[in-house]
């Protein structure tokens, strides 16, 4: 039932954003290829991320265990249409609390366990022990269908996309689409931070993003939605050509406020041109944004992961 009210959603904004076709892109001369949705378009789209707090958060931690020297709580909470969003919550070694925390975004058909392996696709392990040895707490779910998750996809892989060369009864099997795969994680993230703000251990009040592929497209919805994110770093976020997408980034960028934003994209990256990523870029409206491009395709090398850490420390600032 929910699913379906949120493709009646989806379907409401696509007649919206077909009726205002003509004030949705720049009529003279634009300064973006990447197309866009009118202001009043994206205020609609916001209405997706709205959530009911009240909705009890029924948290707890159901594992804790050492891992590379640290303490590692594998958290559950409740978040909306009934899903529960597993997740990892690890505490720095150094210092005491209250701690600063950067959530931690994972990237398409990866889990809350691809930030636990060095030198992978996104440089997870590199990211998550960088930022610990900084005095960061670091928080990470499973995006819907993904990792613990994936009994809602009948434990098949996330897959969007139907191949016409296989047979149907060998296809992988979708239940989900992706934008609703990208709108529950969103706000399942939203629900973490509700979350972090019980947890005496975890400054609420600095809170910071880092997210990579996916994870950056989502690092893009989030930061537009959620006043509570301090600074943002997404990496390797992949454009979006249709307008009407509800993951498209340009369709968040301007509406990011003036919380400091960070783009790492790479020179070679087939999902985001450098011609793309400059425009998604000029589309951000914070004051305090950078943009890198780094050697590679839609993967990086770790070179990124001291810039995106530096960014969240000038930004989101430690404990004090």
């Amino acid at each position: 039932m929910f699913i379906l009210q949120h493709n009646r959603l989806l379907s409401a904004l696509s007649l919206f954003c077909f009726l205002w076709i003509p004030a949705a892109f720049c009529a003279e001369e634009p300064t973006t290829h990447l197309p866009q949705l009118n202001p009043e378009s994206r205020q609609l789209l916001a209405k997706f991320f709205e959530y009911d707090s009240t909705i009890p958060l029924e948290s707890r931690t159901v594992e804790v265990k050492t891992v590379d020297g640290v303490a590692r709580e594998k958290i559950v909470i409740r978040s909306t249409q009934g899903f529960l969003a597993p997740g990892y919550l690890q505490l720095p070694a150094i210092g005491s609390g209250p701690y600063p925390c950067v959530l931690l975004l994972h990237g398409w058909s990866g889990s809350k366990e691809s930030w636990y392996q060095d030198n992978n696709y996104i440089s997870g392990g590199n990211t998550r022990k960088r930022l610990l040895e900084n005095g960061y707490a670091v928080l990470m779910l499973d995006a819907q269908c993904h990792g613990d998750r994936i009994a809602s996809n009948d434990f098949a892989p996330v897959n969007h996309h139907i191949d016409e060369t296989v047979p149907v009864g060998q296809r992988r099997k979708g239940y989900f689409t992706q934008c609703e795969i990208y709108l529950q994680t969103v706000v399942d993230y939203r629900r973490a931070i509700d979350y972090l703000s019980t947890r005496e251990e975890i400054n609420a009040d600095r809170i910071g993003v880092i997210g990579y592929s996916m994870g950056g497209a989502q690092a893009f919805m989030l930061t537009a939605v959620e006043s509570r994110i301090k600074a943002t770093v997404a990496c390797a976020t992949p454009s979006e050509n249709q307008p009407f997408t509800l993951y498209a980034p340009q369709n968040y960028a301007p509406d990011l406020g003036d919380r400091p934003f960070f783009m790492v994209s790479g020179k070679n990256d087939p999902m985001c041109s450098i011609a793309h990523a400059k425009e998604l870029y000029s589309l951000i409206s914070a004051r305090m944004k950078d943009l890198r491009f780094y050697e590679g395709g839609h993967r990086l090398k770790p070179d990124f992961v001291p810039h995106a850490v530096e960014w969240i420390t000038m930004h989101v600032g430690q404990k004090p």
